[in-house]
């Protein structure tokens, strides 16, 4: 997915590494710890492919969905790869599949949460950001994954995305800037009818 080139005055923090974890065995932990254990993991590939993408990251899926993608997949494989034994999404009929794009990624796995700021403020890793962008050829949607760490007080709430321009780098700020210094189009606020809301994964609602 091709999308504008984003800049966003997104300086306000460095990347702080999220502590790595030593993983157990998924079927020997709690639902709680295994959850945890899996937004850490998402945290550390999303923010790893700022630094350089991953080489098992394919090129040809390296757009904002593609990101998200391959961040939870890896994520599940390290901590609970008993999931991948069937796909991890549902395409456009609802049916398993290895691949989404982000409008099947917001339609048919993750649900809404909201658009306004307290909504904002609970924000957990792995949950997006959506756009949709209106262009002459059609909408694209473009979304941002949202890394927090577990101790708020640690460090500010980021998002990672890809532009979706081929070849361009992973890119991460302070979600706080993308809301208050990023142009309207791209801020998450009620005010910016390009803003879709806030989401989170079906499968992390419980």
């Amino acid at each position: 997915m091709r999308v504008l080139m984003l800049s966003l005055l997104l300086h306000a923090a460095p990347v702080t590494p999220v502590a790595a974890a030593s993983l157990p065995i998924s079927e020997s932990v709690s639902p709680e710890t295994r959850a945890r254990l899996l937004r850490r993991e998402v945290a550390q590939v999303a923010l790893a492919q700022v630094r350089a993408p991953d080489v098992a990251w394919q090129p040809a899926q390296r757009d904002c969905a593609g990101l998200i993608r391959y961040a939870y997949r890896t994520a599940y494989r390290r901590v609970a790869s008993e999931r991948l034994s069937t796909p991890l999404w549902k395409d456009t009929r609802g049916e398993p599949s290895n691949f989404a794009d982000a409008e099947t990624l917001l339609v048919r796995n993750f649900t809404a949460l909201g658009r306004d700021t307290a909504t904002r403020e609970a924000l957990r890793t792995g949950d997006v950001v959506a756009f949709r962008q209106e262009h002459d050829a059609g909408p694209v949607f473009h979304l941002m994954l949202v890394v927090r760490p577990e101790d708020r007080a640690h460090a500010p709430a980021r998002v990672v995305y890809h532009p979706g321009e081929a070849g361009a780098s992973v890119r991460t700020g302070v979600l706080e800037s993308l809301a208050t210094e990023a142009p309207l189009e791209w801020r998450p606020v009620p005010a910016n009818a390009a803003f879709l809301g806030f989401f989170r994964f079906k499968e992390w609602m419980s």
